[in-house]
Parts: structure tokens; C-alpha cells; sequence
């Protein structure tokens, strides 16, 4: 087995983590599976969107398009924050299936 090092700017590395944590799997077991799906020849086809189809039925694409997410001010995020003041964290709640 070998290992690897991934670079990427930290936009993409967020939202691959957030992908992995939905599917519930580590990381590396996410980007695993990407590569998998993206070079298995019995997966692949001549046409990106067959890639993307495999991807989504192996449960590894988000529905999340970069293009609808619109970054909210940080003062507006830290004022809610106070406002909504302690409690237990939304993710966490999601794990616990509640």
C-alpha cells in the first residue's frame, strides 16, 4: 500500500471533508472511492457525465453546486452564533440521527 500526498486549496478541501462526513467515511476512504469510481476500466466510459453518474450512484457526489454557495459575511455568522448562544452543535445532532 502506498500513500500520497493531495494539494488543493482549502475551499475544495472543505467541501470534500464536508462530502466525506455525509457519506460517514474518513477522508482518505472518500477520495478512495473517488479514484476508484474515476479509474475503475469496468466504470468507465468515454463521457465525463458517465463518470459523474457512477459517482452519484456510488453515493460520492454532492448535490451541493459551488456556484449556488454565497459566503455570508463573518460578522453576520459570529452575531448569530451569539444569538443562538450554547447547545449542542447542528453536525452533531446529524451523527446521532436526531
Amino acid at each position: 500500500m502506498q500513500q500520497i500526498t493531495w494539494r488543493a486549496d482549502d475551499e475544495l478541501v472543505a467541501r470534500v471533508k464536508v462530502s466525506a462526513q455525509h457519506q460517514r467515511v474518513s477522508m482518505n476512504e472518500y477520495l478512495t472511492r473517488i479514484a476508484q469510481a474515476a479509474t475503475d476500466p469496468s466504470l468507465l466510459s468515454n463521457e465525463i457525465e458517465e463518470i459523474r453518474s457512477r459517482l452519484r450512484l456510488a453515493g460520492l457526489l454532492s448535490d451541493f453546486e459551488a456556484h449556488d454557495a454565497v459566503r455570508p459575511d463573518e460578522e453576520v455568522v459570529e452575531a448569530a452564533r451569539r444569538r443562538a448562544g450554547p447547545g449542542t452543535p447542528l453536525s452533531e445532532l446529524i451523527r446521532a440521527n436526531r
